[in-house]
């Protein structure tokens, strides 16, 4: 029986979101269990999903909070 725990953090995919919709949950849920089974031969009914949806202060990239990560690479890139 796997368990699989996906991780994303509590945004939007656009401005007016803060984060993800059902919609995308469901389909991150069955392209997840879909992988298990064509790969592992796990069946679909055998798989659970979690996902997790972590504050932006609650996570770090690159040693720094996203969001201070995030503003280096914009002003890197311009």
């Amino acid at each position: 029986m796997p368990i699989v725990t996906v991780q994303v953090t509590r945004e939007g995919t656009t401005l007016d979101r803060n984060s993800v919709t059902s919609e995308e949950k469901a389909a991150i849920i069955k392209g997840v269990s879909e992988v298990l089974l064509n790969v592992l031969n796990k069946p679909l009914e055998s798989t659970y999903v979690v996902i997790e949806e972590v504050d932006l202060d609650n996570w770090g990239w690159g040693g720094l909070p996203t969001e201070q990560y995030r503003r280096l690479r914009a002003r890197a890139q311009s």
